[in-house]
């Protein structure tokens, strides 16, 4: 199929500034739930995590406890790489007086001299339910293993509201320096298990990949993301290990050099970066997750249906 040059521009077109005002709408949702169980933002404006990015954050507290929590826009709607499919954004409901810690081998949290607390997510995420189906009267709020949804309307976009312990990573501490550590998200799903991801992260080493690709990076991530769609429409079977965040990944790993090789020209910087990645199949194994943090493929199947989705692609688009 044969894209044009004006094409691919509507395809790498950011969301527009409408949508940036849901974002801060769907945290103001969450902000105004939690008033109803006695938190307060003591009359702070909701603020921008990172400039260039639709990531916004909110610090909450309990009036008749200890407990702090951070409101966090988070994914691809923060990162500016969603496309108008991707209609749900992921609002974080921290916990940030309780925090999970990961310490070098031998060492735990008494090295720090940290007091522990019976505070926990599970706690946080009934509280986030409770406050939300009272604050829209019961109508339109889901709990999911993971997450709490939100139907959406006009003046907000469905949202996810993740509830999550913040997570401390002290294991490349050595001076026992509290303050010494790689910061994430610990999520607890109601069905086990836990998983940590690192929000912060990703979105400040997406900014960073953006701006040493002369803005190319987050161009070419919304039009793949937008190629898989036609592809599927097309009749092309896209394997469920394709995910947004994984193709953002995929994308993260190509080097700088072939997003800036043709600044000018979309059509031939997809080129140069559908090439690489046909040609480094072999290195897929060592590529990072978009925060640079975990590693992105951790079986074989998983790394496969990314490799069977890049030559698809590229027979696709018919470089």
């Amino acid at each position: 199929m044969r894209f044009t040059e004006e094409q691919l521009e509507r395809f790498a077109s950011p969301i527009s500034q409408t949508e940036d005002q849901k974002c801060k709408n769907a945290i103001g949702m969450v902000r105004d739930a939690m008033k109803k169980l006695d938190y307060t933002d003591d009359d702070k404006e909701i603020r921008t995590y990172l400039a260039d990015t639709f990531s916004y954050a909110l610090d909450l507290r309990q009036k008749y406890t200890n407990r702090k929590i951070t409101l966090f826009v988070q994914g691809s709607y923060a990162n500016k790489t969603n496309i108008p499919s991707e209609s749900d954004v992921d609002v974080a409901v921290i916990l940030e007086s309780t925090f999970i810690g990961n310490y070098r081998s031998g060492f735990s949290a008494d090295n720090y001299n940290f007091s522990s607390s019976t505070d926990t997510v599970s706690s946080l995420k009934d509280d986030v339910e409770k406050a939300l189906k009272q604050h829209f009267n019961y109508s339109g709020v889901e709990r999911c293993d993971k997450s709490i949804k939100v139907v959406g309307n006009t003046y907000r976009v469905d949202a996810d509201v993740v509830p999550a312990y913040r997570y401390r990573d002290y294991s490349r501490d050595f001076s026992f320096n509290e303050s010494n550590f790689v910061g994430g998200i610990e999520i607890r799903p109601d069905s086990g298990g836990r998983i940590i991801n690192y929000p912060e992260q990703h979105i400040m080493s997406d900014n960073a990949k953006n701006k040493n690709t002369k803005y190319n990076f987050k161009k070419c991530v919304r039009i793949i993301k937008n190629m898989r769609e036609i592809m599927e429409e097309n009749g092309y079977i896209i394997s469920t290990n394709i995910s947004s965040f994984g193709l953002e990944s995929l994308l993260w790993n190509v080097d700088v050099s072939e997003y800036i090789r043709y600044p000018n020209t979309l059509k031939l910087t997809l080129d140069e970066v559908i090439i690489f990645l046909k040609n480094n199949t072999s290195n897929y194994y060592e590529y990072m997750e978009a925060n640079g943090i975990k590693m992105l493929f951790t079986d074989d199947l998983t790394k496969n249906s990314y490799i069977t989705f890049v030559n698809d692609l590229s027979y696709f688009y018919e470089y």
